[in-house]
């Protein structure tokens, strides 16, 4: 499958510039990074920013926070809509490439995938909506990141994609043995998963975003 173009138009509030990814549902953050003689200051979650942006507040329910070596590639992981469970996703350590796949049926870029660069530089972040499909690899050793999720783990109501499935072709690094947790190498392809009835519709996953802009969400 193909990378989603790029949309024009960028917004930006205060200290946090905000851009909606090609993928509905998704979006880029870009903090201000302050600079001085201790070192450097960012803040890469900012409530009003993201509100103006998304339509609604962040509700963070768990905080989860990684550790990985060079070649670790996390996901494709999504849950069950609804409610699923969203991500706000920064790199406090090392890099990462951050890759949103578009997996909800009936959506017009399904297939599609989106990858932003994440690091300690710039201190960029991703939000990644219900129902989409969320992947990273990490660049270098002791790549931290760190995700805010709207929902708590519930293993039931969670699922996974292959990253390696030459279909969707997601563009993880030339690493001659890329390393994957049993449960991600074991996943299905996009199409397998289609098959099975696993993957979120596209109409639910509006419905639910209309949700939460209504405050009737959680």
């Amino acid at each position: 499958m193909r990378p989603a173009e790029p949309p024009a138009g960028r917004l930006s509030c205060a200290t946090v510039q905000v851009r909606e990814l090609a993928i509905s549902g998704a979006w880029e953050f870009v903090p201000t990074v302050f600079p001085d003689e201790r070192g450097t200051f960012a803040a890469p979650f900012q409530e009003a920013a993201f509100t103006e942006a998304v339509g609604h507040p962040l509700r963070v329910a768990q905080v989860n926070h990684s550790v990985s070596r060079r070649g670790t590639i996390r996901g494709v992981h999504f849950a069950d809509v609804p409610p699923s469970q969203a991500k706000y996703v920064y790199c406090s350590r090392g890099a990462a490439l951050d890759v949103v796949v578009d997996i909800r049926v009936g959506s017009p870029t399904f297939g599609q995938w989106e990858a932003v660069r994440l690091d300690s530089a710039e201190f960029r972040a991703v939000y990644v909506s219900e129902g989409l499909g969320h992947s990273f690899v990490a660049l270098g050793d002791n790549t931290s990141v760190t995700y805010l999720c709207t929902q708590g783990y519930n293993p039931s109501a969670e699922h996974g994609i292959t990253p390696l499935d030459p279909e969707l072709g997601l563009p993880w690094p030339d690493e001659s043995r890329p390393i994957l947790s049993a449960k991600d190498l074991a996943a299905p392809t996009l199409a397998g998963a289609a098959a099975a009835g696993q993957l979120p519709r596209y109409e639910d996953c509006l419905a639910y975003r209309a949700r939460l802009r209504g405050g009737t969400g959680h």
